[in-house]
């Protein structure tokens, strides 16, 4: 195959002309990381699609996008190009001085058409095009300063137990970097600035039950050797990265959904999956057991207030007056 051709690619309904399939997108390296091509991305796009458009259906969607692969300059995409063929779902948004409009992903043939155009990464908004200031998704994002995947898995766990406590269900999913991203369902009926107060809280509380392990610090020279609880993608505008969307490093890793037992395993790393087995791994529905309806924020918040409460109240003094 040369990287000259092009290719008709059934998708669905329609049929997507693909530019030079042989391009290399994901270069080969001398650490044993494998070259993957233009039709590789579009064939993985074309057999998770059952999995992963659910997950991007009417959110608006940054693209991060390499034209000339991954050793090439990268640029990420807000707005919606005027070339992009008119069966492409879009959302205008407002922002700052005016409005930005987006892709969003509803069908098999947008995302091929997204790898036809080297986008290698989607970043999915937290929110709805038809509610775009009320998410119905929260992100925890576990960053590690290192690449101690055991800290981020410790962590994980302490992180399901304090949203156990609040009532909150939460599924863990790799994010093909370094760390895990925790995402808990809403219900969708709260602004963007409650959310984002809410998670700042349960990540400030998080932090002091375990201040030599974890930290809430956003400047890097404030951290040290602690894990960085990050709670900035929960507001309006911000993305994270969608799961099973590929990532932009060497062997073309995959954000991969998993169970919390899977979690527990040694062997499973942020980068355990690429596109050669990630659709394996989608088809076992990891998050079979995530609620389908989100929840309210209302009696968490309450039970987050208490322990709050209760955690700078000094020692001897009790609650009652």
């Amino acid at each position: 195959m040369t990287g000259g051709e092009r290719r008709p690619v059934r998708a669905g309904r329609r049929t997507v002309e693909l530019h030079r399939p042989g391009k290399v997108l994901f270069p080969g390296g001398g650490d044993g990381a494998p070259e993957y091509t233009k039709a590789d991305l579009v064939e993985y796009h074309r057999s998770v699609a059952p999995f992963l458009l659910p997950q991007l259906r009417g959110r608006p969607l940054m693209l991060e996008r390499y034209p000339d692969g991954l050793d090439g300059p990268r640029f990420m995409q807000k707005n919606t190009p005027d070339h992009y063929p008119e069966w492409i779902e879009r959302a205008e948004v407002a922002k700052e001085g005016g409005t930005v409009t987006h892709v969003v992903c509803d069908d098999t043939a947008t995302l091929v058409y997204l790898a036809d155009q080297a986008c290698l990464t989607l970043h999915r908004w937290l929110s709805r095009a038809t509610a775009p200031d009320r998410p119905d998704r929260l992100v925890l994002d576990l960053d590690p300063a290192g690449e101690d995947f055991a800290t981020v898995r410790e962590t994980a766990g302490w992180a399901r137990d304090l949203l156990d406590r609040l009532g909150l269900p939460s599924a863990p999913m790799t994010t093909g970097s370094r760390g895990v991203h925790l995402v808990v369902p809403l219900n969708g009926r709260h602004h963007f600035d409650e959310v984002r107060a809410f998670a700042r809280d349960l990540a400030e509380l998080l932090a002091a039950e375990h201040p030599d392990r974890l930290t809430t610090a956003v400047r890097k020279e404030e951290r040290g050797d602690r894990l960085f609880l990050d709670m900035g993608r929960n507001a309006y505008a911000q993305t994270a990265v969608a799961p099973y969307t590929v990532r932009a490093r060497p062997g073309a890793p995959v954000a991969v959904p998993v169970t919390w037992d899977q979690l527990t395993d040694p062997a499973v790393d942020a980068r355990r999956w690429t596109i050669a087995d990630a659709a394996d791994q989608a088809r076992t529905n990891p998050w079979a057991e995530v609620p389908g309806r989100g929840r309210a924020l209302g009696p968490a918040r309450r039970r987050l207030d208490a322990l709050r409460n209760e955690a700078v109240r000094p020692r001897g003094v009790s609650g009652r007056m």
